[in-house]
């Protein structure tokens, strides 16, 4: 630890303004070092150095000032918290090659999956406004020899379509490493190459739909930290790209992320920059932004708004017409889910368990992963309101799916039933089903 020459005040003032005691801060600093995988024994003691003037660990640093972040609800800066500068440099949006190249090879890398596993989840993530990204970099440097077409625009369209395809149907533990090496060996030099403006733009458009997906992808895995780096990834490139439509798909994504970890507010300032970056949307696209509006409402307590947005997205539901394509496989499956989730988000538990059910009813076959976790919600309400035999019946069917996909949402999901399931095993179904699930192997990961 280094020492500084005097009391750590602004520390001080955030701890007063965050009305923890010393022993709450560092608790909640711990768990930020659990939920990065490097497990930390702070105390009271610690809080008091560090107010004294004893400056955090380098490493340890970024984990106050999210701590301080989540509780306070707003970004936290290290000179607020009165930590020097490190000398390190903000990404820059003047290159957004290099970075997706940097990004995509550690995401190649097997033997780095463990450090990326570890990145945190920043509710404090500053998110650049359109403005911000719009026309900033000249992504393709004319004079080169290579020059690249429509035809290759197409193929990287296509191949994000395929793996997004391999997603739905096995999960993104292993579609991930795929896409990140397609950007790194094909896409990356696309970038790079002459092409006309239109070209260019629809590369960079291209470019950033793949890495939008590939943030989703790193989402399904649990790596919080590197999908937020991809999905600023894909907000910067559809700036060059003047691709209103994946910026604001980006944004949505982010929000959905939010909404996944329990943080309500922010997914919900996320939800609404998505709908007020989206010009001119259509009645699928409104369904698609309204629906992930309404979850985050309904996820922080605020039932009218959220009333509101899920009435918005079914009339755009319905006016959508049934074979025009769907923004993210967004269809009236997806609405039936967002409607489940805010009827359980408000209280109306049975009311979610019917919605879910119709949502089951809706849905394409090839949606497999959404199957197993949307079978797994609809079985834990099942229980929580005393069907015991009609939830394992619905975890059964789950399970039929589980050992072929690979999702870290889906383990967590398969995890939580064997330990719902546990104090009932006196009953015939619920001993039968935990005794199946025992014989299902959790995934090898590497």
């Amino acid at each position: 630890m280094g020492v500084t020459e005097r009391k750590n005040e602004g520390l001080a003032r955030l701890l007063t303004e965050s009305r923890w005691t010393y022993r709450q801060f560092a608790m909640a600093v711990n768990r930020l070092g659990t939920e990065t995988g490097t497990p930390m024994k702070y105390d009271e003691s610690s809080v008091h150095h560090w107010l004294g003037g004893t400056l955090p660990r380098k490493a340890v640093r970024p984990l106050v000032l999210e701590a301080l972040a989540r509780k306070l609800g707003r970004p936290v800066t290290r000179a607020e918290a009165g930590f020097p500068a490190t000398g390190e440099k903000a990404a820059e949006l003047a290159d957004p090659v290099e970075g997706l190249v940097d990004l995509g090879r550690l995401d190649m890398d097997p033997s780095r999956r463990g450090v990326l596993g570890a990145g945190l989840f920043s509710v404090a993530l500053t998110i650049p406004g359109w403005q911000d990204v719009v026309g900033r970099a000249e992504a393709v440097h004319s004079g080169r020899a290579a020059r690249i077409g429509w035809p290759e625009v197409d193929m990287v369209a296509a191949m994000t379509e395929r793996v997004s395809s391999l997603d739905d149907q096995f999960g993104g533990r292993h579609a991930r490493p795929m896409a990140a090496a397609f950007a790194v060996n094909t896409v990356a030099a696309y970038l790079r190459a002459g092409a006309p403006d239109d070209v260019r733009k629809g590369m960079l458009s291209a470019a950033s739909d793949l890495c939008y997906l590939t943030g989703y992808m790193a989402v399904d895995e649990g790596y919080h930290g590197l999908a937020q780096q991809y999905y600023l990834k894909a907000l910067e490139l559809a700036g060059q790209a003047g691709d209103h439509l994946t910026y604001c798909t980006t944004l949505r994504g982010m929000s959905v992320q939010a909404v996944d970890l329990g943080y309500g507010p922010r997914a919900s300032r996320l939800a609404d920059a998505a709908a007020a970056a989206s010009p001119q949307a259509g009645p699928r696209m409104r369904a698609f932004l309204a629906g992930q509006q309404a979850h985050s409402a309904a996820q922080s307590g605020n039932r009218s708004e959220a009333l509101r947005y899920i009435k918005e997205a079914e009339v755009a539901m319905d006016k959508a017409e049934s074979q025009e394509a769907a923004f993210g496989s967004y269809d009236p499956s997806s609405l039936q889910y967002h409607v489940s989730q805010v009827q359980y988000g408000l209280g109306d538990v049975r009311g979610s368990i019917k919605s879910m059910q119709e949502a089951e009813t809706l849905r394409y076959s090839v949606y497999r992963r959404a199957r197993v976790r949307q079978q797994s919600y609809l079985a834990e309400r099942q229980l929580e309101i005393g069907h015991l035999e009609a939830a394992c019946a619905t975890w059964n069917r789950a399970l039929d799916d589980y050992p072929l996909v690979q999702s870290q949402r889906c383990d967590q999901r398969i995890e939580i039933m064997r330990t719902l399931i546990r104090p009932h095993l006196k009953n015939a179904k619920a001993r039968e089903l935990y005794e199946r699930a025992a014989t299902i192997k959790r995934p090898i990961t590497v």
